[in-house]
Parts: C-alpha cells; sequence; structure tokens
C-alpha cells in the first residue's frame, strides 16, 4: 500500500473543510479542523506506538501502558479518535468531543495546558442547533477517519506540520482582513528569517507569533531543532493554533505564552524580561489603543526612549523588541512605511534608535502582499553588535513580485535579490543603497526610501527633428484622407 504524500494529506484535509464552507466563518472554523487534525495523528501515532509494544511485550498489557506513558502524548480512551468516532451518532456529539479534549489536556498538563479552552465543539453561535451541529461534526470526523496518519503510513516526519501550514495558508486566504492576525505570508516570513541570519543555539522570540508560522520559518532556516522558540499571542484560539503547530512540527520544547505582550509580556525570567539573540514579529500595524496610558510606568521601563502616539503601536512593538535583545541580538520586524518618516514622539524615538546604531537596514516591499491590507509595508533590520559601522542599507524591493488574483507574492528570485543585497552589503543601481549616518542626519532622521534609493527612469531624449519630420509626414497623409473623405460624401449625395 502506497504511502500518504504531502499533497494527499492536503488535499483530504482542504476537502473536509467544505463540512463547514458557506455556513462557517473561516476564521471560525478552522480552529476545528485543525484541532481535529491534531487529535487524529496524536491517535494515530499512539495506536502504532500500541502495536509496536504489543508485539515486543508479547501483550502484556501492563508493560504496554507503561511504556505508552513514556511517549510524547498520554492518550486518554474517551480523547482518542476512534472513541470520537464511535460515538459520532450520539445526540449530543459536541459534548463528548469537548470531554475529550478536556482529558487530553488534563492527561497532558505540562504540554497542553489551556491549549482547547477556547475551542467549544458544542457552540451554538458556530456550528448551528444541535441537528446541525451534529450533522457537520458526523461529516468532520468521517472525513478524517479516512486519513492514516500513523507514521509508517507517511512518506516524511514533516508532512503533518507542513498540512497543518498548508491549511492555515489557505484559511489565511479565505479569511478577509481577520488573517492577518494569524499568519504572515510564507515568503515574507522566509525573507525576514533569512534577514535575521540565525544560527544553531540561539535564543530565538516571536512576541507577537500568531499561528507560529514565522517562528518555525526562523527554526527552518537554521536548519536544526538546536534552537530555543519562545512565542505570545493575545487571541486565545490562535495561541492554540500555535502551541499545536509546534508538537506538528516537532518542536515539543517551544515555549508558547498567552497575553497581550505590550500590557502583561509573559516571556520573563528572574523579574525580568527574557533575552534573546533573534526577535522577529509581524505585528499588527499601527494599532490603536495599545496601552500609551500605562506606559510610563512600564515596570520593566520599556519605553525609556519615549512613549509612541496611543492611536498607533508600531514603535510600542519596536522598542519592546529592542528590550529584549541580549547583547548581540538581532531583530526583525515588519511595519507599515509610516514608521520609517512620522514625526513627533515616532520621530524622536527612531532619531535615538539611529543614534545608538541599532538600525541596520530598511527593506521596502511591494504592496498588497499582506491578508487584511493592500498597503506596501517594510522590513526594518535591528542589530545590538553592529560595531563601528554606522551606515544603513536601504532596499527599494517594491517593483519585483508575482502578481496574485487577490494577492501579490514574493517569488524564490525575489526573496533571494533581497537577501544577497542585504548579505553583500552593496550597492545596486535603483534597487539600493548604503547610507551614512550623515546622509540619515541631512535628511533629519527621515528614513523614506526615495530619498535613498533613487527608481526614477529617465525617458529617452526627444530627437526634435525627426519628430518634426513625423508631423509633416502625418499632415500630408491627413489631407489624403480628408480628399478621398469628401469624394465618398459626394458620391452618396452629401
Amino acid at each position: 500500500m502506497s504511502k500518504l504524500t504531502q499533497s494527499d494529506i492536503n488535499y483530504k484535509v482542504w476537502k473536509a473543510c467544505d463540512t463547514f464552507r458557506g455556513t462557517v466563518d473561516a476564521g471560525q472554523y478552522k480552529d476545528y479542523i485543525l484541532t481535529m487534525l491534531f487529535i487524529k495523528y496524536i491517535s494515530d501515532v499512539n495506536k502504532e506506538k500500541k502495536e509496536e509494544y504489543a508485539i515486543k511485550y508479547n501483550g502484556d498489557k501492563a508493560r504496554i501502558e507503561r511504556a505508552l506513558k513514556h511517549e510524547r502524548f498520554s492518550l486518554p480512551e474517551k480523547s482518542s479518535f476512534d472513541y470520537l468516532y464511535e460515538k459520532r451518532n450520539e445526540t449530543n456529539l459536541g459534548d463528548i468531543i469537548n470531554i475529550g479534549l478536556e482529558a487530553l489536556e488534563e492527561a497532558n498538563r505540562s504540554k497542553l495546558e489551556k491549549v482547547f479552552r477556547n475551542i467549544d465543539y458544542n457552540s451554538e453561535s458556530n456550528l448551528g442547533e444541535t441537528t446541525d451541529r451534529n450533522r457537520r461534526l458526523q461529516h468532520l470526523l468521517n472525513d478524517f477517519k479516512q486519513l492514516d496518519l500513523r507514521p509508517s503510513n507517511l512518506v516524511g516526519n514533516d508532512v503533518i506540520g507542513d498540512a497543518y501550514e498548508y491549511l492555515i495558508s489557505n484559511f489565511a486566504a479565505g479569511a478577509g482582513k481577520k488573517a492577518g492576525e494569524f499568519y504572515t505570508a510564507s515568503k515574507v516570513s522566509q525573507l525576514l528569517a533569512k534577514l535575521v541570519e540565525p544560527k544553531a543555539g540561539d535564543r530565538i522570540c516571536d512576541p507577537t507569533c500568531g499561528s507560529g508560522s514565522l517562528l518555525l520559518k526562523v527554526a527552518k532556516e537554521v536548519g536544526s531543532t538546536n534552537v530555543s522558540l519562545n512565542g505570545q499571542e493575545v487571541n486565545g484560539s490562535t495561541y492554540a493554533l500555535a502551541r499545536m503547530n509546534m508538537f506538528l512540527h516537532e518542536m515539543d520544547n517551544a515555549n508558547i505564552e498567552w497575553g497581550d505582550t505590550l500590557n502583561s509580556p509573559k516571556l520573563v525570567e528572574n523579574d525580568a524580561l527574557m533575552k534573546f539573540d533573534i526577535v522577529v514579529a509581524n505585528p499588527p500595524f499601527s494599532l490603536d489603543k495599545w496601552g500609551a496610558e500605562d506606559a510610563s510606568s512600564d515596570r520593566y521601563s520599556r519605553f525609556h526612549r519615549g512613549i509612541p502616539p496611543k492611536s498607533k503601536g508600531d514603535y510600542a512593538f519596536i522598542t519592546h523588541m529592542i528590550e529584549t535583545l541580549n547583547e548581540h541580538g538581532k531583530a526583525g520586524v515588519i511595519l507599515p512605511h509610516g514608521v520609517l518618516f512620522r514625526g513627533s514622539s515616532e520621530g524622536k524615538i527612531r532619531k535615538q534608535l539611529i543614534d545608538e546604531n541599532l538600525l541596520k537596514a530598511v527593506v521596502g516591499l511591494p504592496s498588497n502582499l499582506f491578508y487584511g491590507t493592500g498597503i506596501p509595508a517594510s522590513i526594518l533590520i535591528f542589530d545590538k553588535n553592529k560595531g563601528d559601522n554606522t551606515e544603513i542599507l536601504f532596499i527599494d524591493a517594491s517593483n519585483e513580485f508575482e502578481n496574485g488574483k487577490n494577492q501579490n507574492r514574493l517569488r524564490d528570485e525575489d526573496v533571494e535579490k533581497i537577501y544577497n543585497t542585504f548579505a553583500e552589503w552593496k550597492t545596486v543601481d535603483k534597487y539600493s543603497h548604503i547610507a551614512t549616518l550623515e546622509e540619515i542626519q541631512e535628511n533629519d532622521y527621515n528614513l523614506n526610501i526615495p530619498r535613498y534609493v533613487d527608481t526614477f527612469i529617465e525617458e529617452e531624449p526627444v530627437d526634435i527633428m525627426e519628430t518634426q519630420k513625423e508631423i509633416v509626414e502625418l499632415k500630408v497623409k491627413l489631407n489624403e484622407v480628408e480628399s478621398q473623405m469628401e469624394v465618398y460624401l459626394k458620391e452618396m449625395g452629401y
């Protein structure tokens, strides 16, 4: 029997979404689909392990159970997919699934605490009245029953995690404005991961981690599981997706916290903010009501450079990220272009960050790359280990992308060109410019990219004599046509 490939799983789990399409918002039903994928996977892994131990211990139940307790997840019977499937015709199916999730969380408290707290399979507002709800959940169980996710039936270790990512990206495409809250376009994440140049052994953080995709892209860039992944997410159900995403990518030691990073940072140790080698983020653009009123009394003194305006939290996120870097740390953040030139308190903070020699590069991206907003964004790279180099590299990559029906996309060659320009630290005509601190100061610390990268293309000079000659020829032809028209009109009696 042939093993399940990535495309097999992607196709089948995306088809399972038909149960909800058109009746439940994509931003909501993603939680039910992704959680069921997680349950099915750990159930099938458990089933295969049980079969292996049954052979190894000659069916000795006590030894089998003892061995299973040392596996990644403990699976109570009422939490297993097969148990839920057997109960699919019960009138309280939503309740049965919820009870199974609670039992699974309780049995794996150190790993799964709070993961299922915001996912309710008995929600009338999301899934409809009892009859409709049961029918939808039965369809969901039937769809997943057809997937055999035992490790021996998969072509590789990554397929489940990649299927999860595939689903999240597809949900983002259908979730409209809400999508930006939980997902950053894959190629943009890949680009940001490259620009911060992570390495094995790094402690990595995303303070607005969404479903965890950006963190995982940074880990993938390292090419090793020898990294420490840390994240915080304010939305409860998105936090749950991030936790499951880490497990499905076998990053079991990832530390994902639930809460508001700006007002209640949870990544702390010894009553101080945790410090990281790498910090990456795609925070909400220009967040209103981010907590400016309490910033002056911040217990971690993050806002000593100044307090950003209460209606725009962009520099609050930048400041938080800088304050969580260790002495040689790097940060990469995706934000709207306004952070490059807005004045007032933002201008003062920007000036200080530049004077402290923290800003390393500014990359202008194409418009319409992000879910929920068509505005072009920029990537800012900060580095606490710049040494004596006070230059800042500007890259204008806004014109190189693939047009999409609803959304533009960066191509592999676009990502490589941006990264190579950055890594080689070079000026490319009409694409990049290395600015000195003096240039930045002459521009009053305004970082608007067109001030540094001239993309203007001059039109070819006009040959006046040749143009005059063409005009004369056109006039002669026009006279001929008018004369011919008169002949035709006379023939027609006009």
